[in-house]
């Protein structure tokens, strides 16, 4: 049929909004056509489960259970929008405590029920710390675990091709690093338009310095004009693009974006951000960042805050101090 691979995919927190549509978009996708669904309301679980039966995907076996230890045994993938959904007013932190122990029980999940699991991705928030906390209760290598943060790259694309008025393909190198919040470095030296360097627009006619602040501030808040416009957190483009990181380690397209990894170099340590990536079948690789002193200025007040919020996790003692961590993961 034409399937990446005939390995199992897990999809938890499937009864939700992304859960279901990742669940379609890898059908759509054909990335394998052993799907498990799970989560932990069964009416909406089930219900997800007859919606893709009802699609027809030819070749498809989809499964539902709100068991864990089934879910789990033998996936060699595995993506989580399990966590608690942002509202309106809260920001991606807001969510700390509670989605940080969600993703302790996934972690411990992992290692007991598929420990040979070759990748993961994390996308519930703050998508960087939970991706931490389930790497480091995993223990499945650094490079296994990657999280959203390609979402704000799109974002930012998105902004500049409405500013342009020219398709999105036409906007190329949009990238955002470090923390997937509010408190993101959004990066203009790494983008063009249409050929052309951004940097050599902005402060121009054609991008006034304040049109560029702007539009950086409608990136950093992207997900909260969502919630603005729609009532609910964005569901459709978490999904798909992550979706596109198991596509990428299943061995399939290219993941075209900046993701969330384990980074322990550069001065930058023991945390997760979004890092220049090159997800293959052999895992999740980064290279550093270049850019501008300002942009790194920026990356660096970024990293800051999430060393403050993995702090707070231990400080919760969801995390124990990080000099212990190879205690819990031999990889860190």
């Amino acid at each position: 049929m034409g399937f990446l691979t005939n390995e199992k995919l897990t999809i938890v927190g499937a009864g939700g909004m992304i859960g279901s549509n990742m669940a379609q978009t890898a059908a759509m996708m054909k990335l394998t056509p052993n799907i498990c669904l799970q989560d932990v309301y069964e009416p909406a679980l089930e219900g997800v489960y007859e919606e893709m039966r009802h699609c027809g995907f030819e070749g498809m076996n989809f499964t539902y259970t709100t068991c864990p230890a089934e879910a789990f045994k033998d996936a060699k993938y595995v993506i989580s929008s399990g966590g608690a959904a942002r509202k309106a007013g809260m920001t991606r932190e807001d969510l700390l405590k509670g989605n940080a122990e969600v993703a302790e029980e996934l972690g411990k999940n992992i290692k007991e029920y598929c420990p040979d699991c070759k990748h993961v991705v994390v996308i519930f928030n703050p998508a960087d710390i939970t991706g931490l906390i389930t790497l480091v209760y995993s223990g499945l290598k650094p490079s296994q675990v990657t999280t959203l943060a390609g979402l704000d790259s799109t974002r930012l694309q998105s902004e500049l091709a409405k500013h342009f008025n020219l398709p999105q393909s036409a906007v190329t190198g949009c990238c955002t690093f470090g923390g997937h919040g509010e408190q993101m470095a959004v990066f203009a030296s790494t983008a063009k338009i249409n050929g052309t360097p951004l940097v050599d627009l902005i402060g121009t006619d054609k991008l006034p310095a304040e049109e560029w602040a702007a539009l950086q501030q409608r990136v950093t808040k992207g997900g909260a004009n969502i919630i603005n416009l729609r009532g609910r957190s964005s569901f459709q483009s978490p999904a798909y693009v992550s979706v596109e990181m198991i596509r990428a380690a299943m061995g399939g397209e290219a993941f075209r974006w900046p993701a969330g990894t384990y980074v322990s170099s550069g001065g930058f340590d023991h945390i997760m951000m979004a890092m220049p990536v090159e997800i293959t079948k052999d895992g999740c690789a980064y290279k550093d960042v270049q850019g501008t002193p300002s942009e790194m200025a920026d990356l660096k007040k970024s990293y800051e805050h999430l060393c403050a919020m993995r702090d707070e996790v231990i400080g919760f003692g969801v995390l124990p101090p990080v000099a212990e961590w190879n205690k819990v993961n031999p990889h860190l």
